[in-house]
């Protein structure tokens, strides 16, 4: 038995210490915000948090996980307050909406570590998640607008 905390609720899954994160997430505990695009960790579709820091959970073996807490958007803080899901709304930045989940995810943590990104320290920090429908420049709009949010509100 393997133990962790997702969402902020401990779990015990029995499952091979190889098995990804993704499939522990989405076929385990029934979690679907963070979805399968590659396998590979060159999409970032399946991007979550890892004790705060943004990680594809396609590539993350469930054994390196053991006792850490991760984070998908259904267990964000106060989600329909949060500035990065707010803002995404306002520039309507999905449009199939596949990848967004983890575009979101990673626009947390960037946001997180650089409380005011310049478009490169945006472009640098996202290109690792693809989006097929192209919304990248709503996408940098969304996260400057949600920078601009968080520090307005300290």
């Amino acid at each position: 038995m393997i133990e962790l905390t997702v969402n902020g609720t401990k779990h015990r899954v029995d499952v091979v210490p190889e098995m990804p994160l993704l499939w522990v997430l989405r076929d385990e505990l029934g979690i679907t915000s963070p979805k399968y695009g590659c396998g590979v960790a060159q999409c970032g579709a399946c991007t979550v948090q890892i004790d705060g820091m943004a990680v594809r959970s396609c590539q993350a073996h469930i054994g390196e996980v053991a006792g850490k807490s991760v984070v998908t958007l259904e267990g964000l803080e106060k989600r329909e307050q949060n500035p990065v899901i707010q803002a995404w709304i306002e520039h309507q930045v999905p449009q199939c909406g596949y990848c967004q989940t983890g575009q979101i995810m990673q626009a947390i943590s960037l946001l997180d570590l650089i409380s005011n990104p310049t478009d490169d320290e945006i472009n640098q920090v996202m290109s690792g998640n693809l989006c097929r429908c192209g919304t990248y420049p709503r996408i940098r709009a969304a996260i400057h607008a949600a920078a601009a949010r968080k520090m307005a509100e300290k």
